[in-house]
């Protein structure tokens, strides 16, 4: 089971800080995930649509220019980074999950994952793209339709994986909340994988790696990488990827 760094390691350093994704490589992550915002032709590495909760600033960040975004502290004395930044700062050395947040981030995440492949040393099978807005997720798909797909749930569908298979998605990312066996069951007959979050309790990350989930999002990499029980994908970043089932083609 893969272990993904939650917003960098936010459990130990502000979320989605250049501090909590320098830490989340040092602590040898396989996988870090961001998320990602449009305002004023730039994309902020920032999770709440609103700028209260972890920055000094006010209002809602889509609706700031540049200038006041770069002069706020994200906690600790940090700003919040563009994605260049946090794609510099990682160059290829483990995989690179981005959540966008809402519209006008399609386009924009395409080219500079393009970029990163020829200036960072990455490579397309080392990022997922994942959303909530799928509308949004599906124009990224077409843009980069080599690039996985990570279809985000936060309930228990009626008709459980289908969205994410109608999204010819690599995964169904879900809510700790309302997973179950037989939802990750669905998910992988669908030949789909299943990554959940946000988990930061081992006693869930056991429970659901019975079940077969094949990745977990926490906050608390430094715990989950440490237990032997999660399997080999929590020992080492030499893991890129997560083997099995194999990723459907695009173009349905």
């Amino acid at each position: 089971m893969q272990i993904i760094a939650h917003r960098g390691a936010s459990g130990l350093a502000p979320e989605n800080t250049l501090k909590a994704i320098r830490l989340a490589l040092k602590l040898g992550a396989p996988a870090i995930e961001i998320d990602v915002q449009q305002a004023d032709g730039e994309l902020w590495v920032f999770h709440d649509r609103r700028l209260e909760r972890c920055t000094n600033g006010h209002g809602v960040l889509s609706r700031q220019s540049a200038a006041y975004l770069q002069g706020l502290d994200a906690g600790e004395g940090e700003p919040i980074p563009l994605l260049w930044h946090v794609m510099a700062a990682i160059k290829g050395e483990c995989e690179l999950h981005i959540e966008l947040k809402g519209i006008e981030t399609a386009e924009g995440v395409a080219d500079l994952t393009r970029r990163a492949e020829v200036e960072l040393g990455f490579m397309a099978d080392q990022w997922l793209v994942s959303s909530f807005h799928h509308p949004e997720l599906a124009r990224f798909g077409a843009l980069r339709p080599e690039i996985r797909l990570g279809a985000l749930i936060a309930n228990r569908p009626l008709a459980l994986s289908h969205a994410a298979e109608a999204l010819n998605a690599w995964s169904l990312n879900c809510d700790l909340d309302f997973v179950d066996e037989a939802l990750v069951k669905d998910a992988h007959d669908r030949g789909l994988k299943v990554l959940i979050y946000t988990v930061d309790q081992l006693e869930d990350a056991r429970q659901l790696h019975e079940w077969g989930v094949d990745g977990i999002f926490t906050n608390r990499p430094d715990l989950m990488l440490k237990d032997t029980q999660l399997g080999q994908h929590a020992a080492s970043r030499e893991n890129k990827g997560i083997e099995g089932i194999k990723k459907p083609e695009r173009g349905r």
